[in-house]
């Protein structure tokens, strides 16, 4: 077998690919391994040497702003490789410190951040939880002693001993003054006597005016000396009430320091811990009476449906806990909602309101990665409301801030917590495909400033001899990975083949490896029903076309309709003006190709090219712009001595949805000539590729499944030797065509040219020679070019007798009924 072209089986027809052009085959003896057995796990992302050295920058560099955007399209394995690579060198890294929140006595609603060594934060709040057991123990017990009684006891007696003292003066006065003092249930009440006798009213209605008003001088007095007496007996329940105070300050400060100072003394330190333990102490000397009350009524610390009691003041809510981690957090969030990234506040519902506390704060990605990095789909965080913005001002602000989305938008009104910010310090990494990439950084100029580095996965890579061993030790380590049976060389090879043809290039490797790994599982699940215990080439083969049998539906009943000739396509003989183009269509992951019939008219006009597509807006912009090439090149070619004298109009017949793209531009143009020179175009022939301006024909997309399409419809109605494909000469190199098209071409019955020239297509499709224009311009007159150069020059006369009618009939028309001037 040799690589030279074929002849052609028409007369002049320039010879076709050899089938060697049509297939890049993979020789299974080439590979130095009978199974993947053999061959060890590959560690490093093969062919994403770009992307890796990106990831490396963007990791090491420690400036803000230099975030990473890892970009490439769905399945190239971005996700795992960043994983992998983040957690190698997170593991050399410093473990970041526990993050904790714990009430603040000066200011509630604002909780306080403590930053703590790894470990610290389970161990306080450990500490903590033991401290208010042990305190509601001891100090109830502390307040029962003998020794509290006694003093207790002292205090009152001293007090109490002072206020008799008091009154004792105040009724001995009064007696002098003939004045007793009687102490009632509701205070003091006065009474005048005589002789050791309170005087009634009779007896006192009976005295002189002198008497009874030395009698009401002396009530006063009393009086007066009374409520000095009630006012030091205030200052003296006061007084007492302090001295009971401070007494039990004194036995509570001393049983919470008995049980405080281990801790103290462990925390000693942690500066912000040891204030946090003064200001506990402070404040359960100050609410020592609810802390017996509270012991009064329960026993322990409050059960978990106790939620919001006054002690939760007193413990710590681990906000991040670092214990047993080694080296930075990597951390993915699958889900980033705003408050999964910045964090929550929960509420629980008492009576019909929404109460809340710190220790129902919730921490979110961005503090849980702090200290490391932090992956995110960058699609997932766009859709979800708020997330985007809530990453970016985190960002720029290196804090986490836990702020209620409804308090931010001023939505809700129940009671709410504004936990201090936490310092931020991680890298994030997101990760998209490219178009929202680049659409993402022209609307939102933050993109720039944030993430700095981008590190672009590629889609595949060269298929070398070196690469090619690479790839096969990838299939390895990726079946050993999911568990799969081995494979042997054979299968392997034909994996290659695979992967060059997903890639569209027969000299590159497709580097998607969901597409790699979906290929290994179900090959594998063809040699366990065939009973084999290594997985060979044919089930590789089966596995394929099983998968492309799944999604084939559609293409099956577009060719049905051509077959049936509900849509015409001609696959014999020969029209003028009429030409088999060929199209692909994309469904997901499955693409197949078909034919379309192009048609075009021409006649006199004014150099319009007429795209009907375009006019009832069925087609796109590139295929619009191809069409305007085509009068560029008309103009070019054959209006350089002679004004543009057509009108012509394209069409797609029987399509009723939407064209796009310049890859049917080279066939229009051959329909147009067509029309123009009145030359049949053979219709077992088909033709794709885009034209420019001077006729060159470039390449186009799906070329292995455009020539498919058009195989499969003349396989059906019988292949006769003289059909085929004309595609772009630069297309060579990605021709990985099925077995049978390849076995066809092999036979003779059925051919792939490459061309490169649009005269070389049109003497393909008219069996006559292009002609090459002399010094003047002028084409010889047989040939395609002198054709459509003389229909040019008669419509060009025929417009202009038309537009000068007088001038014209004075030269060349003579009639009897209209004489010449």
């Amino acid at each position: 077998m040799n690589d030279l072209p074929t002849a052609g089986t028409h007369p002049g027809e320039p010879p076709a690919l050899a089938p060697d052009l049509l297939y890049r085959h993979c020789d299974p003896a080439a590979l130095d391994f009978l199974t993947t057995t053999d061959l060890a796990d590959v560690e490093d992302a093969i062919g994403q040497q770009r992307a890796t050295d990106a990831l490396e920058f963007g990791v090491g560099i420690r400036h803000d702003g230099y975030n990473l955007f890892v970009v490439g399209s769905p399945g190239l394995g971005k996700s795992p490789t960043v994983r992998r690579m983040l957690e190698q060198r997170a593991a050399g890294a410093p473990t970041p410190p526990d993050c904790c929140l714990v009430h603040n006595f000066r200011t509630p609603h604002k909780p306080i951040a403590l930053l703590l060594p790894p470990g610290t934060g389970v161990q306080l709040q450990r500490d903590m939880r033991n401290l208010m057991r042990d305190l509601i123990a001891a100090i109830p017990a502390a307040f029962d002693s003998d020794d509290y009684r006694a003093r207790t006891q002292e205090i009152t007696d001293e007090f109490k001993d002072r206020e008799e003292r008091i009154f004792a003066a105040i009724a001995e006065d009064a007696m002098g003054r003939n004045i007793t003092v009687m102490r009632t249930p509701g205070g003091y009440t006065i009474a005048p006597m005589s002789n050791g006798e309170v005087i009634g009213p009779d007896e006192f209605a009976k005295l002189t005016d002198a008497q009874k008003q030395e009698i009401e001088r002396n009530s006063e007095e009393v009086r007066q000396n009374l409520r000095r007496g009630v006012q030091e007996s205030s200052n003296l329940q006061r007084e007492h009430h302090e001295r009971m105070e401070r007494l039990n300050g004194e036995v509570a400060s001393r049983c919470i320091e008995r049980h405080l100072d281990p801790l103290l003394q462990r925390y000693r330190p942690m500066a912000e811990v040891g204030a946090y333990l003064a200001q506990v102490r402070d404040d359960i000397v100050e609410n020592v009476d609810d802390l017996r009350k509270f012991a009064a009524e329960n026993k322990g610390l409050p059960r978990p449906e106790q939620r919001l009691t006054p002690f939760n003041r007193y413990f710590v809510n681990v906000l991040v806990d670092r214990n047993g981690s080694r080296g930075a957090p990597v951390v993915f969030e699958d889900y980033p909602t705003y408050q999964n990234l910045v964090g929550r506040i929960e509420h629980l519902a008492h009576f019909g309101t929404l109460l809340t506390d710190f220790t129902l704060v919730k921490a979110g990605a961005l503090l849980r990665a702090s200290g490391g990095y932090l992956i995110l789909d960058a699609r997932k965080v766009l859709m979800q409301p708020f997330a985007w913005e809530a990453l970016k001002r985190a960002l720029r602000a290196r804090e986490a801030r836990i702020q209620p989305l409804e308090q931010m938008l001023s939505l809700a009104s129940t009671i709410t917590l504004e936990p201090e910010p936490v310092p931020l310090d991680l890298k994030v990494v997101l990760t998209g495909d490219r178009a929202l990439y680049y659409l993402l950084s022209a609307l939102d100029p933050d993109v720039a400033l944030l993430f700095k580095v981008q590190a672009d996965f590629a889609e595949d890579f060269d298929r070398s001899q070196d690469n090619t061993s690479q790839f096969a030790r990838l299939i390895a380590t990726l079946q050993r990975q999911e568990k799969l049976r081995p494979m042997d060389r054979g299968a392997v090879a034909r994996m290659i083949e695979h992967a060059s043809r997903r890639s569209d290039d027969a000299e590159k490797l497709s580097l998607h490896r969901e597409d790699l790994l979906d290929n290994l599982r179900e090959a594998d699940y063809w040699a366990q029903r065939a009973g084999s215990d290594v997985v060979q080439a044919s089930h590789v083969s089966q596995a394929i076309d099983a998968a492309a049998r799944r999604a084939d539906q559609l293409r099956e009943r577009m060719h049905e309709s051509i077959l049936r000739d509900i849509r015409r396509i001609a696959t014999s003989g020969s029209a003028v003006a009429q030409i088999n183009g060929l199209a692909v269509v994309q469904l997901g992951k499955h693409a197949f190709g078909h034919p379309s019939r192009i048609t075009a008219t021409a006649r006199p006009g004014d150099g319009t090219v007429i795209d009907i597509e375009r006019e009832a807006e069925l087609g796109g912009a590139i295929h619009s712009k191809g069409v305007l090439i085509l009068s560029s090149f008309l103009a070019q070619r054959y209006g350089q001595r002679q004004p543009q004298s057509l009108t012509a109009s394209l069409v797609f017949e029987q399509t009723y949805g939407m064209v796009e793209g310049d890859s049917a531009s080279a066939a229009e143009l051959c329909a147009l000539l067509s029309a123009l020179s009145g030359l049949p175009l053979r219709q077992d022939l088909a033709i794709t590729g885009s034209v420019d301006q001077s006729g060159a024909i470039q390449a186009i997309g799906g070329v292995n499944e455009k020539i498919e399409g058009f195989f499969d419809i003349c396989k059906a109605r019988g292949l006769s030797g003289s059909q085929g494909v004309l595609i772009p000469a630069a297309n060579v190199k990605h021709l990985m065509l099925r077995a049978d098209v390849v076995s066809a071409a092999r036979d003779g019955r059925f051919r792939v040219w490459a061309v490169d020239r649009i005269d070389t297509a049109m003497q393909l499709l008219t069996g006559v020679e292009a002609g090459v224009a002399d010094a003047d311009g002028g084409f010889p007159p047989d040939s395609v070019n002198g054709r459509v150069q003389q229909r040019l020059r008669e419509w060009a006369e025929l417009l202009q007798r038309f537009a000068h009618p007088r001038e014209t009939g004075r030269d060349h028309v003579r009639s009897d009924d209209q004489p010449a001037d």
